[in-house]
């Protein structure tokens, strides 16, 4: 790893950002910052907007020396685009095409979590286009409640920032159904999850082939749960740092972060998100392979803990990424 310090030489790099998914708006709100602090960091910028391929030869014709993904959801975090920068030959940001694509598939990181014996909460998938033609999701209502138990998480398999997730209490009701069609309106499949209570911790980790833990962070959101409003709107939440859990499950966050990192195979940052249960023990829920860098997002802060401001972290991502894979 290249030591943190910022760049004296005026290398290029193309920032990426926007695309077309569920997504958009955080994505861009993370790829203006990062593009600020870089070029404030001697940096030669250039922003590009993923939402239709013409940013291809665009991209080709300012040759960067590093590319900046700053895309969030389908098509950006799921080796779609990691793919395309491979046959390209740019050296990018974050994990490679495989660890980000199942990173982004819930329930293939969840079974990669499992073959590691890494806890993670018992869970069922099913297809988002037999549930929407199913309108009474009686079977379905029926199987998850007997074998997660009336208390779950419903969520959209393939996407990002909470997006279409719903909990469900009491699950033998209308709101299990309606929970269902809202994570099937995504398209793919639909991963219903035991809701474990407790406390909500981000791990976040930095690294390439030595990767390690930065501080967790406990995440009090302002409403049921740390959605897409509590994560992304100003006040929307607050971030406790390190999480008050305790010396030993902070320890088994850490670890369980770094784990997961190793075993999903991914490069350079990623941040997994646990529950830490009123007996201590975490939880692992999902591994984020392009953390948010917003003002209000998780991954910045905890390198702040640290010591590393917000400029030397988009410069330390952007070295991490010119290290060979």
């Amino acid at each position: 790893m290249r030591d943190r310090q910022l760049s004296d030489a005026q290398e290029k790099v193309a920032v990426l950002l926007g695309g077309s998914s569920a997504e958009r708006e955080v994505s861009l709100a993370t790829g203006g910052m990062v593009a600020g602090a870089l070029r404030d960091s001697g940096f030669e910028i250039r922003l590009f907007d993923t939402q239709d391929s013409s940013f291809i030869a665009a991209l080709m014709d300012f040759a960067p020396d590093v590319v900046f993904n700053a895309l969030h959801g389908r098509g950006g975090e799921d080796g779609t685009m990691q793919g395309l920068l491979e046959v390209l030959g740019y050296p990018y940001t974050g994990s490679g095409v495989l660890a980000s694509a199942l990173a982004m598939d819930k329930s293939a990181s969840k079974q990669i979590y499992l073959d590691a014996q890494l806890p993670t909460s018992p869970y069922l998938v099913f297809p988002a286009a037999d549930i929407i033609a199913d309108e009474g999701h009686g079977p379905y209502r029926a199987r998850i409640i007997s074998e997660l138990g009336n208390d779950v998480v419903v969520k959209p398999n393939h996407e990002g920032s909470s997006v279409g997730v719903t909990i469900v209490h009491a699950g033998d009701g209308d709101d299990l159904s309606a929970a269902l069609t809202r994570a099937a309106s995504y398209g793919g499949r639909v991963l219903v999850e035991r809701f474990i209570a407790g406390t909500e911790v981000m791990a976040s980790v930095l690294g390439n082939a030595d990767p390690h833990a930065l501080p967790t962070i406990e995440v009090v959101a302002r409403g049921n749960f740390y959605d897409y409003d509590s994560k992304y709107s100003p006040g929307g939440s607050e971030h406790i740092i390190p999480a008050r859990v305790g010396e030993e499950a902070n320890k088994a966050c850490a670890q369980l972060a770094e784990q997961a990192h190793r075993a999903l195979g991914c490069w350079g940052y990623s941040r997994s998100d646990l529950i830490v249960d009123e007996a201590g023990q975490p939880w692992l829920i999902e591994t984020n392979t392009l953390p948010g860098m917003t003002r209000t997002s998780l991954f910045p802060d905890a390198a702040r803990a640290v010591g590393i401001d917000f400029a030397e972290l988009c410069v330390l991502l952007v070295h991490l990424a010119q290290d060979p894979r």
